[in-house]
């Protein structure tokens, strides 16, 4: 990388500065959305101008979601109070009544019954 000669005067650059301060106002100011019937192509969803809704539109789409919250929480309901056997790791609950239930598993599937 080169380097100048001579370094800029300070004078100058802020000459400049003032000079350019306008025309960088000008940019800053002007209006950063687009005009509504102006044509933009293609833009990623979130550059697009917001599209509002009309209140029944809101109240429609606020009914839809409660319902679906509504049937998932009977859903979940459900889910719990099934009639699903549950596991026998959560049936038997201490170490002596699984002691338990191993013999009694064991006396079962054997060949030993005596009547």
């Amino acid at each position: 990388m080169s380097t100048p000669e001579e370094l800029p005067n300070p004078e100058d650059a802020l000459a400049h500065a003032h000079a350019a301060r306008a025309e960088m106002a000008a940019a800053l100011n002007e209006d950063q959305e687009p005009e509504l019937d102006e044509e933009l192509g293609w833009q990623p969803d979130w550059k697009r101008p917001r599209k509002l809704k009309s209140k029944a539109a809101e109240k429609q789409e606020i009914r839809k979601q409660r319902r679906r919250l509504q049937d998932a929480g009977k859903r979940r309901l459900a889910a719990g109070q099934s009639r699903r056997p549950r596991s026998r790791q959560s049936r038997i609950g201490n170490a002596a009544a699984r002691r338990d239930a191993r013999a009694l598993s064991r006396v079962r599937h054997s060949t030993a019954w005596l009547w």
